[in-house]
C-alpha cells in the first residue's frame, strides 16, 4: 500500500452498529476508527464513507470520524452490502485505486459481503482494517475475518496501515503529522514519543494551555 495506489472506505460506522460489537472495545473501536481517518487526510487518500438506514434505526455516523472530513457527502443505502448501492461503486471507481482499504460494521456482514462483491465483481483488492472494524461476537468477527482471508481478502490495522503509508521517517512532509497521530492515538506508543520528546528532546508539552507547576512541600 501507498499513498498513491490506496484508497479508503468506511462503512456504518453508526450508534446502533457500535451498540452490537462485542468483538472488541467500542471505545478502542473508535480510537482506531478516528485514527485511521486522520491517517487517511494526513496521506490525501480518497475516502469513502458509507451508511445504512440512518433514520430508519442506525444513526448518525460517528462525528469525531467526520470532523476529520469536513464538507465530506455521506453515501446512504438501505442494502447491507454497500456494494449493492450504484453511487458507491460509482465514488469507487471515480477514485481510480484498486487497493481498497475497508473499516467498517459489522465484519461478518456488511465488510464481509462488500469485501467480496468487491473483488469478484469491481476486480479490487481488499484490505480489511481489523481493528477499526468489529462483530456482533469474538467468533462472528474472527470467523468472518478467516473466510475474507481464504478469499484474498489481505487483513491488516489502522497503524499498520499508516506506518506503511509513511514508509520512511525521511518523508517529512507526513512526518509531524503521522507523529501527531501516533501522540492521540497509539497507547503507549504515544505515551513514548510524548515523553521522548518532552523529556530527552526538550519539547513543549502536547498541551493547549499553560499550567503552573508548585514545588513539591516535604513531608514533616
Amino acid at each position: 500500500m501507498t499513498p498513491h495506489n490506496s484508497q479508503l472506505i468506511f462503512i456504518d460506522h453508526q450508534p446502533q452498529m457500535a451498540f452490537g460489537v462485542q468483538s472488541i472495545d467500542r471505545q478502542v473501536l473508535k480510537n482506531n476508527t478516528v485514527a485511521l481517518a486522520k491517517a487517511a487526510k494526513a496521506f490525501n487518500i480518497p475516502t469513502v464513507i458509507t451508511t445504512v438506514e440512518t433514520q430508519a434505526f442506525s444513526g448518525h455516523t460517528y462525528p469525531e470520524l467526520l470532523d476529520v472530513f469536513p464538507g465530506q457527502k455521506i453515501l446512504e443505502r438501505s442494502s447491507m452490502n454497500s456494494w449493492d448501492d450504484q453511487k458507491v461503486r460509482d465514488a469507487l471507481k471515480a477514485n481510480g485505486r484498486k487497493k481498497v482499504i475497508v473499516a467498517g460494521l459489522w465484519t461478518e456482514v456488511c465488510n464481509n459481503s462488500f469485501a467480496l462483491c468487491a473483488m469478484a465483481e469491481g476486480d479490487n483488492e481488499i484490505y480489511m482494517v481489523a481493528d477499526a472494524s468489529g462483530g456482533t461476537s469474538k467468533e462472528a468477527h474472527d470467523y468472518a475475518m478467516q473466510r475474507m482471508i481464504q478469499a484474498g481478502v489481505v487483513p491488516v490495522t489502522w497503524q499498520q496501515v499508516m506506518l506503511e503509508w509513511q514508509r520512511d521517517w525521511a518523508h517529512r512532509e507526513t512526518y509531524d503529522a503521522v507523529m501527531a497521530i501516533v501522540r492521540e492515538h497509539s497507547g503507549a506508543y504515544g505515551m513514548g514519543v510524548d515523553y521522548a520528546y518532552t523529556m530527552v528532546h526538550k519539547a513543549a508539552e502536547r498541551t493547549t494551555g499553560e499550567h503552573e507547576v508548585l514545588a513539591p512541600v516535604p513531608a514533616r
